[in-house]
C-alpha cells in the first residue's frame, strides 16, 4: 500500500493524520530516532504465523514480541515469527518491513500490544523507510478493529 492509497483510505473515513518525513530508517529504533518520535509512539509491526495463519503484531518501537506471551494470548497451538519470503507477496505496493498495521485491508487479523493500546496517539511506516502517519490511536482502532493482547515484554511483569 503505497503512500498516497493509505493517505486516501484515511481521507474516506475521516481522520486525522500528519505525515512525517525522515531520512531512510530500517529499524523501529531508527526512524523513532530519526522522526524524533518516542519508541513507545512509534508502532512497529511484526508478522506472525499462528497456527499457520499470518497475522500483524502491532507493539511499541521499544519493545520485543514475546512469543509465548502472545500464544497464550491469542489461544493459538504453534506461534512463530513469520520471515520476509513467507509475506513479501501478501504487500507488493510496500518496502519490505515497511507494511503499515492495517492487516483489515489485506484480509489479516491484527493484533495490538496492550501498552500501546494506552497511547493517544500512534505513528507507524506508510509503506516506505521515509514517511509516517501519525494518528489518534481511537481512529487506528476505530478503522482496523484489532484485538489489542499481552504480547510485549512491556506488557507482562518480569519479562
Amino acid at each position: 500500500m503505497p503512500v498516497r492509497r493509505l493517505k486516501e483510505f484515511l481521507d474516506s473515513q475521516g481522520v486525522k493524520y500528519v505525515t512525517i518525513t525522515h531520512s531512510p530508517a530500517f529499524t523501529a529504533q531508527e526512524i523513532a530516532a530519526s522522526a524524533h518520535i518516542p519508541g513507545q509512539e512509534l508502532a512497529k509491526t511484526v508478522m506472525a504465523k499462528l497456527d499457520d495463519r499470518m497475522v500483524m503484531a502491532v507493539l511499541p518501537a521499544s519493545c520485543r514480541v514475546v512469543l509465548d506471551v502472545l500464544k497464550e494470548s491469542t489461544g493459538a497451538k504453534h506461534v512463530e515469527l513469520a520471515g520476509e519470503q513467507e509475506f513479501r507477496d501478501q504487500f507488493p505496493e510496500c518496502e519490505p518491513g515497511a507494511m503499515p498495521p492495517f492487516g483489515n485491508l489485506y484480509g489479516m487479523d491484527v493484533f495490538v500490544s496492550e501498552s500501546l493500546a494506552e497511547d493517544e496517539e500512534i505513528a507507524f511506516n506508510a509503506g516506505n523507510h521515509t514517511e509516517l502517519i501519525r494518528l489518534a490511536y481511537h481512529d487506528f482502532e476505530r478503522l482496523v478493529e484489532p484485538t489489542v493482547i499481552k504480547m510485549a515484554a512491556r506488557d507482562v511483569v518480569g519479562v
